[in-house]
């Protein structure tokens, strides 16, 4: 859709808006974005009365709503709305331009404002990368001037942006927020509008909202940063089809969120819904498992749902973190409080158990037939005397970290009463969610207890849910964050190897590479990689002992089948396990036909003479990384051997990965008791597994030619840990020969680059 003067915005009524408090409720901020945020004075370039434009809708909106001054630029009219027009942007003397005009005069005028010294500008047009060769190159331009002129600029393609402590309603949605502590972003601008109207109907408030658009400019890490400074935002949400920049997101989004929490539904997240948008968007989308890893490490909550992704905003500005996992329910209705219990199983908290004293006083207070035990069911004829009671019991329990208190409607007890006690027992200190599970008779309570910062549902599993995000948050605020670990590497023998690759345009190397590990400090077994059968038995030779009958001959060594094009290699019988040497020389060719048979154009390398490795107490793990194309490296570890692939059991983080952070991987798999010493086994040594993450996070961080590459098996036993094998992918053309030390790690070329061609877009009328 055009977001332009030039075409109507099909499906929108005229902006009507909601009159804000004054301005004089904005607190004071540092953020370079404040301005945007709290203009005096708007210009509305394409501003019209055309009835059903963009440019009216904005217009209106602005002048029912905005503190300062609005002046519309239209030459072909003296007044638009009952306002006087001004010829050109320059001539507004206005500290925000908003732009409505069609896409060939938008870089222009844009340009106009920045000469004008107009540091703010929201492009409302269509029409740029999300709409072809034509369009990519039009927002190369746009970018070249606001960087030109250093302005900060929303947009294009996009709804436009939202301020409720100076009544700022620029954008052309048909309904302006409610004032609120909760700032919110979203890609989809139809996904604003829809959001709004929801919110008006259940009294929640914005302070700021912002439609990204295709984010040429400012993105979503601009915008995290903006509100964590902010002092009036409490907290920050936003709706994300894809992210630009994320490694500088996690490095933004992980100082935010110290002090103010940040929640995100990113959608794309099936196969099915990442191909849907990057169709529609543009972009490139990045895999789920990096989004998810990412968005961890950056100490953002996600939410699977708009439901879930308000819930928790509710309870994420108006309680506290709670200080235990323990939950506590207390409810007049059995039914709902057995929801509320298996609702907290399916969290991170725990039902928790209660003093005596509270069993004590409990017993003391409610009847006979109640349940003083957790959940505490008060019993239906519980009038809201015995609920208030009952609350002031429970939330005096050390053993009590949070509380859901449940009601159904009796002829006992008044729903307005219920919510005064409830904001009674909110002084607690204690994290408090009601549920309130009525219709139109709870309507007041829920308003009075919104206003007291109680979040309701009608769902008690909901209400657990949204407990469940201030457990997470607390988590959040509580990491231990560090930096990577730098060790002593030998960055030119792996720098050679791989222009040695480059040169010869080999784009895949296994077993020939383990070189580039024992130069990042990465343990290997003994070996080498030989092309004769002579060779092998020298080398098994060397390894197990120059002489028959040696004590290590029964053992043997590993024969492998070495070819860039044949990758797994056991599935063909390119393996060997414990071959003698006296037999080495006939597994050689037996290997190398095989290999022949298999495959008759591959390239045969030889053969790789290796030692043999007692794992009896040994777990085989794999360490692997590969490239995303907006996080960069990941690096990936879980179960190996031939059970990756089966089992998945595997946890994924963006490099480079700190050793608190690597810790905390061998926490992620379900397989961790077998690192543990499961049924009497010796624990494996888990110190080796950390460095090891670190190293080779290290490696892919400096070299980003670096494309996947493949450590399975890590061989883990108590005695430390050993890369068995190896395989990785390089992109030639990346291997630039760089210093390291020079670059700030990045040994062969830009770690990250800016895309321009494939910015995620979005569309004002999704």
């Amino acid at each position: 859709m055009d977001g332009s003067d030039g075409a109507s915005v099909d499906g929108e009524d005229e902006g009507s808006g909601q009159v804000s408090p004054d301005a004089g409720a904005v607190e004071p901020v540092t953020s370079p974005l404040a301005g945007l945020f709290a203009p005096e004075r708007v210009a509305v370039v394409g501003a019209t009365e055309r009835e059903g434009s963009v440019g009216r809708a904005v217009t209106a909106n602005l002048q029912q709503s905005f503190d300062g001054d609005v002046v519309p630029v239209n030459p072909s009219t003296g007044a638009v709305l009952g306002l006087s027009t001004v010829d050109s942007v320059a001539e507004a003397d206005a500290d925000l331009a908003v732009v409505i005009v069609p896409p060939a005069a938008a870089v222009e005028v844009v340009e106009e404002a920045g000469e004008a010294g107009i540091d703010d500008v929201v492009v409302i047009t269509a029409g740029f990368g999300e709409g072809g060769p034509e369009g990519v190159a039009r927002e190369r331009e746009l970018v070249a001037v606001a960087e030109e002129y250093d302005l900060n600029l929303v947009g294009p393609n996009c709804l436009g942006i939202i301020s409720t402590p100076v009544g700022l309603n620029a954008t052309f949605a048909p309904r302006n927020a409610l004032p609120g502590d909760i700032s919110f972003m979203s890609q989809s601008g139809a996904f604003v509008t829809a959001v709004l109207d929801w919110a008006a109907e259940r009294d929640l408030g914005f302070r700021e909202v912002v439609s990204l658009g295709n984010k040429a400019v400012l993105d979503e890490s601009d915008f995290v940063a903006h509100w964590g400074a902010d002092e009036g935002t409490d907290v920050v949400l936003g709706y994300l089809e894809g992210i630009d920049d994320g490694a500088g997101f996690i490095e933004t989004a992980r100082e935010v969120t110290a002090e103010t929490p940040v929640v995100l539904v990113k959608s794309g997240r099936t196969e099915a819904g990442a191909h849907a948008a990057a169709s529609h968007t543009g972009a490139i989308a990045g895999s789920e498992a990096a989004y998810e890893a990412g968005l961890d490490q950056a100490g953002v909550l996600r939410a699977e749902s708009v439901q879930e992704l308000f819930d928790s905003a509710a309870a994420l500005a108006g309680q506290p973190v709670p200080e235990s996992d323990g939950v506590a329910v207390v409810t007049n209705a059995g039914g709902p409080g057995v929801m509320a219990t298996d609702a907290v199983g399916d969290s991170g908290l725990e039902l928790t158990s209660f003093t005596d004293a509270t069993h004590e006083a409990l017993s003391e207070r409610l009847p006979d037939n109640a349940n003083v035990y957790n959940p505490v069911d008060v019993i239906g004829d519980a009038p809201v005397e015995r609920i208030a009671d009952t609350l002031d019991i429970v939330l005096d329990d050390p053993n009590v970290g949070a509380c859901v208190v449940i009601t159904c409607p009796t002829a006992t007890l008044s729903f307005d009463d219920f919510g005064d006690a409830v904001v009674a027992a909110n002084e607690s200190g204690v994290p408090l969610a009601a549920c309130l599970m009525g219709g139109a008779d709870a309507a007041d309570a829920d308003r009075r207890l919104a206003a007291a910062g109680v979040p309701t549902y009608f769902d008690p599993a909901r209400a657990v849910r949204s407990l469940d995000a201030l457990r997470r948050y607390r988590e959040v605020r509580e990491r231990e964050y560090a930096a990577p670990t730098e060790f002593d590497v030998d960055r030119a023998h792996v720098r050679e190897r791989l222009a040695a690759a480059a040169r010869n345009d080999e784009t895949r190397l296994g077993v020939e590479a383990m070189d580039l590990l024992d130069a990042y400090g990465i343990p290997t077994p003994a070996g080498e990689v030989v092309d004769s059968p002579s060779e092998a038995e020298r080398v098994a030779r060397d390894i197990v002992g120059d002489a028959p009958g040696s004590p290590d001959d029964e053992a043997g060594v590993v024969m492998k089948i070495v070819s860039p094009d044949i990758l797994h290699k056991s599935d063909i019988g390119g393996v060997k396990v414990g071959v003698p040497p006296d037999e080495v020389a006939d597994a050689f060719e037996d290997l190398v036909s095989r290999a022949r048979r298999y495959q008759p154009d591959a390239t045969i390398l030889g053969v790789q003479v290796q030692e043999l490795l007692d794992t009896g107490d040994g777990v085989e793990t794999i360490v692997g990384t590969n490239r995303d194309p907006q996080f960069g490296p990941l690096v990936l570890f879980g179960l190996g051997g031939v059970f990756v692939e089966v089992l998945e059991d595997t946890t994924v983080r963006v490099a480079p990965v700190a050793e608190p952070e690597a810790r905390r991987m061998l926490d992620d798999i379900d397989s961790a008791p077998l690192l543990r010493g499961a049924r009497g086994r010796e624990p494996v040594d888990e110190d080796a597994i950390v460095e090891t993450i670190g190293r080779l996070s290290q490696l892919v961080t400096d070299f980003p030619s670096i494309l996947e590459l493949d450590v399975n098996p890590l061989v883990v036993t108590p005695e430390g840990a050993t890369a068995v094998d190896v395989r990785l992918t390089i992109d030639p053309d990346e291997v630039a020969g760089v210093d390291p030390e020079a670059t700030g790690g990045a040994a062969d070329g830009d770690q990250h680059r800016t895309t321009t061609d494939t910015a995620d877009t979005t569309e004002t009328d999704r």
